[in-house]
């Protein structure tokens, strides 16, 4: 009994994930091709063939039908069997890693970190996987040192110039649907869901939830007690912001969480543009906006609505001027305009963006009316992008002027 060769079989097997089936095959072919070295012959010249007993580890070898002694082949022929295990080895272990990490896309995974390459940093997965976290998936001003502990998430799995590629990434939204997941049982229950994730990685996070029990309040559960579920995902994250709003399927209301924390006044949509305007007042609508319109643009990502922000003055403005615009066209009732709002068109551009279908189709006007609704719009909007042009150019004018006041004259710089 060979028990020496089944026990580096099964070391070999548990430290490098391998099949042990493929570990006596990759024994075998390398034997095989060590014989043909010793006997100098081509692999359709002459039959060679070796087997391994799985049980006792005895090896039995033939030439032709011939038995033959593996063990007296030789060093040269030895030294061949070694470089042909090697290489089976490798090739197997590569496809032992990626088979198992395909299988794990997605998933959080715990690594220590090593070195840098090109900005990208090396994680080492375990003794025997490194993952790579390239620039473009590391958290903007985050910073990693070797040997720190780092989580990421699987992102992608790819076989490059015969080496697996372990992308990983902790800027991608769905790491933080992974963080909830691990922070917040019921998620991972599924008493509460995920609707919704909008993400501006190092920055700001929206998140929408809702519950499948009445009984559990789904942003409480997030929060945790004194918000020690999400305090623990912001330090993970080094301090990003985390909205958690409650999921809605009214889409005005789920336009209204996702701009907390600014109060909204009114919403008026149009499904014809894909798009909301939210009214809000003149103190909150910077809070709306956002820093750089952030909060704005994760509220849209979030819903999935282009969202436009108006105060009570300009939202007034602008249908003051709808109005004006279709008040002269004959046989237009007064209605009009209040059926219009209802649709979610509050300007003459969205009236020219929209065009005449929705008119005839939803409002059941004459085609002939609708054509002419449109292209007093359409005039309309013109105007408004002269006014805009005029007001641009002297606006410059303006600067141009206060900087050639402000310009000391050369007596004075004398």
């Amino acid at each position: 009994m060979n028990q020496e060769l089944i026990r580096i079989v099964e070391n070999i097997s548990r430290d490098k994930k391998i099949d042990k089936e493929s570990i006596y095959q990759d024994l075998e072919s390398a034997m095989i091709s060590a014989a043909r070295k010793h006997f100098g012959i081509k692999e359709d010249e002459s039959e060679i063939e070796v087997h391994i007993d799985r049980t006792t580890g005895a090896i039995t070898a033939y030439k032709d039908d011939e038995e033959i002694d593996i063990k007296k082949l030789g060093r040269i022929p030895a030294q061949t069997a070694k470089q042909v295990m090697i290489q089976k080895i490798k090739a197997d272990e590569r496809d032992s890693i990626f088979s198992e990490f395909s299988q794990r896309k997605g998933e959080i995974v715990n690594g220590v970190a090593g070195r840098f390459e090109g900005g990208a940093l090396v994680v080492n997965l375990s003794n025997r996987v490194e993952g790579v976290l390239p620039k473009s998936e590391q958290i903007s001003g985050e910073s990693s040192h070797p040997g720190e502990r780092i989580r990421a998430m699987i992102l992608d799995v790819r076989e490059v110039n015969n080496q697996i590629k372990i992308i990983l990434s902790r800027t991608h939204p769905d790491f933080i649907r992974r963080l909830f997941e691990q922070e917040v049982p019921e998620v991972t229950e599924n008493i509460i869901e995920i609707k919704a994730l909008a993400r501006e990685a190092g920055y700001r996070t929206k998140v929408a939830v809702m519950s499948n029990d009445d009984k559990v309040d789904a942003v409480g559960a997030c929060v945790g007690v004194r918000g020690s579920r999400i305090r623990s995902i912001v330090d993970e994250l080094g301090g990003e912001k985390i909205d958690i709003v409650r999921w809605s399927d009214s889409s005005q209301v789920l336009i209204s969480n996702g701009l907390k924390p600014a109060e909204v006044s009114e919403i008026a949509i149009c499904f014809e543009l894909g798009r909301a305007t939210v009214v809000v007042s003149e103190d909150q609508l910077s809070l709306a906006i956002g820093k750089h319109g952030q909060n704005v643009r994760l509220a849209a990502r979030l819903t999935g609505w282009d969202i436009d922000i108006l105060t009570p003055t300009e939202y007034n403005k602008s249908v003051d001027r709808l109005a004006e615009c279709i008040k002269g066209i004959a046989s237009v009732e007064d209605s009009l305009v209040d059926n219009l709002l209802a649709l979610g068109i509050i300007s003459v551009l969205d009236l020219e963006e929209v065009g005449k279908d929705p008119l005839v189709e939803e409002l059941g006007l004459e085609k002939e009316v609708a054509a002419e609704i449109i292209s007093a719009a359409i005039e309309e909007a013109r105007l408004i992008a002269n006014e805009k042009d005029k007001n641009k150019a002297e606006n410059l004018l303006e600067k141009e002027a206060k900087l050639l006041e402000d310009k000391p004259s050369d007596e004075t710089a004398l």
